[in-house]
């Protein structure tokens, strides 16, 4: 006999029920009042579908049997499932049969003994047409119905089919069952017309021509709507017929495509990614350095216009989707964000916002390459945007701008995570094809991953780009930041990834991988005779944040170039260094002698520097060098400025000081600002930066379900066993308590006078009442309590079934029955 599912979870024990929440933990959000509802809500449309979204192909297809295979009363067994799945050509093994049986009934999909399994409710509401059959013939029409009772005559009006009408219906058997009628298909003769679209080819599609009207009369397609326009729909038996070759269910496979690609070395691999990981990481800082020296306006429509983007990807030397990969995940990562301006700023900068590096990039930039690196691929996997859609036009015909709300994909994290898990299961190594992948994910999760097939081959892409992937393969690396995730996921306890590896001050397993493939970082530098400084290396970040001050950088690579220039050393002078700091500087780092013109250079701007000091007058110029003055004010470079001599030493200027500043060193003199005290003010230029921002370290879907863990779910399903004997207990109320009309039984006192009186006599005698009272929400309730005592308003009993004390306002009971 067919139970509800509601029964059938009731019988349950708590760990089996705990186990159907853990596979489906959108069932406790929020947590079910009592069993009821939790089988209700197990039914519903959205968690059915969310619950077919992670099964399998071939599992789909055995839930298929399960459906087709029901009986009149809609309960099927798994022997009338394994008959029907070894039908075909190929049969699958028995066994793996009743394992994805097993499966489909662990997520109570199917539920039931096995000579009486029931399919859940909502499964035939997600998806009406199992295995892309149509409904059986008695369903549409009773002449088609007919048709199909009588096995030779069907055959035979199928062999007297024209060949254009054949072409329709294997097109239909082959699913979904159900075509789009052009208009006058039914009406006008058949003249092998193309007459109907089936639903894949109503937008943009080539039809396949058929004469609708023959089929139609002869009741092998059935006509679902009037006039004109409509649909038709294949009958089951009709479509099981021309499936005869092909099987019901049509091609099943048990286990996942194969990669026909040779495997690759995993050293190569590893080698490959790790040095795209050091070229993002180099490309990501020179991005961020050119936004520190001019900052990319925000759009009053969102976003950073398509010059800025131009304008990096020159800079950098990349393409414009490599540079908008790179500036989502620096923006994602924490690295960069808006700074609101103004005054003066807003018409310099002609926005109300602009793009600029946040203090955390000083941070990023403090720490190991690996470090960085796994800092940026952490917030690519987590981040919610789709960066190839940048480029692209969005519905009103606009292209999509980097940091746009159009680029917007709440479901991108859960792509990427898919295709890297299919890539991770995989043995090391293995290189699969972008095809592969993409039939690897339809067979994983094909309501997933239909219909995603280009934001898929994005991801693909996209890993490339950022070293996740070495020639085609995942990086043992990327393997390790995979599982570092996925751990964290399964585990639970940090639900808003506000906790990371970084905060407990060890590195994680996936930077100590990814330290073990990068070269060592060097300390030293190579100074050669043409004043060029080679660093054979990625340089520590002690020795760059040097080499950012005394040199200009001039190329990149495994082994980065640098030159000294007059303009440097006053740079690094003004940044606070003295002649001897330089000399020092270089004789420590430098691994060859430091060439004598080096020191020379060093020398002469260190002699010059800080020859002429300057302050406000406007501003004025001072020296002790006469003849230095006079030739300033004598340089006709300088006559902007109006230069006016108040003493043998003193220039004044009506300009502020940072315009004279500019002007003197750009005629080549080395000034240097003084406070008002007469001491020289050395510091190292500051650069802009806008506030910080947390970087995006796991993804965020607002449809995802927290995972619980065992123990937890035995206390959810504690509360619903609670909540299931309440409910129990509600239906023994008496009705006046529920706000129903009264019935035979005990005579209840609905007067609040009298409810009190029974209320006192129960506070005396100990003895337990039911309540009936109106909650916050102005709801009735009613509840069986043993009442304690009376006073200042309210009422205080005790839950006799679940022990806790409640308190209850005396104005808000309506009525107060004594139980028997």
């Amino acid at each position: 006999m067919t139970t509800s599912l509601a029964d059938h979870l009731r019988a349950l024990p708590d760990e089996s029920l705990a186990a159907l929440l853990q596979l489906r933990p959108d069932l406790v959000v929020p947590v079910p009042a009592d069993v009821s509802a939790l089988a209700l809500r197990a039914q519903s449309r959205v968690s059915v579908a969310r619950a077919l979204d992670g099964l399998d192909q071939f599992t789909l297809q055995i839930l298929d049997a399960a459906r087709l295979t029901r009986g009149p009363e809609g309960a099927t067994s798994t022997d009338q499932i394994v008959a029907m799945a070894t039908a075909g050509p190929q049969p699958p093994a028995p066994t793996a049969v009743r394992t994805a049986v097993d499966r489909l009934r662990a997520r109570f999909l199917l539920y039931g003994p096995e000579h009486d399994l029931c399919v859940a409710g909502g499964i035939d509401e997600v998806s009406p047409y199992p295995a892309g059959l149509g409904r059986p013939a008695a369903e549409l029409d009773p002449r088609a119905a007919a048709l199909c009772a009588d096995p030779a005559k069907l055959r035979r009006t199928l062999l007297s089919a024209p060949p254009s009408a054949r072409a329709v219906l294997d097109r239909l058997a082959a699913g979904p069952p159900v075509g789009t009628v052009t208009p006058g298909a039914l009406e006008a003769p058949a003249t092998g017309a193309e007459d109907v679209l089936p639903p894949d080819l109503v937008n943009g599609g080539t039809p396949t021509g058929s004469p609708i009207r023959w089929l139609v009369e002869h009741r092998l397609l059935v006509r679902m709507s009037g006039g004109r326009n409509g649909t038709v729909e294949l009958p089951r038996e009709v479509g099981l017929v021309l499936r005869r070759d092909a099987g019901p269910l049509g091609p099943l496979r048990t286990s996942p495509p194969v990669v026909s690609g040779p495997p690759r070395e995993v050293k190569s691999v590893d080698s490959a990614g790790a040095g795209q990981t050091m070229e993002v990481v180099r490309h990501t800082e020179a991005m961020l350095e050119a936004l520190t020296a001019e900052p990319a306006p925000v759009l009053r429509s969102g976003g950073v216009g398509v010059r800025d983007l131009r304008r990096l990807a020159r800079g950098l030397g990349l393409d414009e989707p490599a540079t908008a990969l790179l500036f989502e995940v620096a923006y994602a990562a924490g690295l960069t964000g808006e700074m609101e301006l103004t005054g003066a700023a807003t018409t310099r900068y002609g926005g109300d916002q602009q793009i600029l590096p946040t203090g955390g990039y000083e941070v990023w930039r403090a720490v190991s390459l690996a470090q960085r690196w796994e800092q940026l691929a952490r917030a690519w996997m987590a981040m919610p945007r789709q960066a190839g859609l940048i480029g692209q036009r969005d519905d009103r015909d606009r292209p999509i701008s980097v940091l746009s709300a159009e680029a917007e994909r709440a479901g991108a994290p859960a792509a990427r995570r898919a295709v890297l898990t299919v890539l991770a299961d995989l043995p090391p190594g293995t290189a699969p094809t972008t095809d592969e992948v993409l039939e690897l994910l339809d067979w994983r999760a094909p309501r997933r991953a239909r219909g995603r097939e280009a934001a898929h081959r994005e991801v693909l892409a996209e890993a490339a780009t950022l070293g996740v992937t070495g020639l085609g393969a995942l990086t043992s690396y990327g393997r390790l930041l995979l599982a570092e995730l996925t751990e964290t996921d399964e585990r639970g306890d940090d639900p808003l990834g506000l906790r990371c590896d970084a905060e407990s001050g060890d590195a994680s397993t996936t930077v100590r991988a990814l330290d073990g493939l990068l070269p060592a970082p060097v300390d030293h530098v190579l100074v050669q005779a043409d004043l060029t400084v080679v660093v054979p290396g990625p340089p520590d970040p002690a020795l760059a944040a040097e080499l950012d001050v005394v040199a200009e950088h001039e190329s990149a690579g495994g082994a980065s170039v640098h030159r000294v220039t007059p303009a440097s050393v006053r740079r690094a002078l003004d940044a606070g260094y003295t002649a001897d700091d330089l000399h020092a500087l270089f004789r420590r780092r430098s691994r060859t002698p430091v060439p004598q013109g080096l020191t020379y250079l060093v020398d002469d701007v260190a002699r010059k520097h800080g020859g002429l000091r300057v302050g406000s007058a406007g501003a004025y110029v001072r020296s002790d060098d006469e003849a230095l003055l006079t030739e300033v004010q004598a340089d006709r470079r300088l006559e902007p400025l109006a230069f006016r001599r108040l003493a043998p030493t003193v220039l004044v200027t009506p300009y502020q000081v940072n315009r004279m500043l500019t002007a003197l060193r750009d005629a080549g003199y080395a000034p240097v600002p003084e406070d008002a005290g007469g001491a020289m003010v050395l510091a190292r230029p500051k650069s802009r930066r806008a506030p910080a921002r947390t970087a995006i370290s796991r993804a965020v879907d607002p449809l995802a379900t927290p995972k619980l863990p065992m123990p937890r779910l035995l206390g959810v399903v504690e509360q619903i066993r609670r909540g299931e004997a309440a409910a129990r207990a509600a239906r023994r109320a008496p009705a006046v308590v529920r706000g129903a009309p009264a019935a035979a039984g005990p005579a209840p006192v609905s007067g609040h006078g009298d409810a009190l009186a029974v209320l006192q006599q129960a506070v005396r005698d100990k003895a337990l009442v039911w309540v009936g009272y109106v909650d916050a929400h102005g709801a009735t309730a009613s509840r069986l309590v043993r009442p304690v005592s009376i006073g200042a308003g309210y009422l205080r009993a005790e839950d006799d079934r679940t022990e806790m004390l409640h308190t209850f306002a005396l104005h808000r009971i309506t009525a107060a029955v004594l139980e028997e």
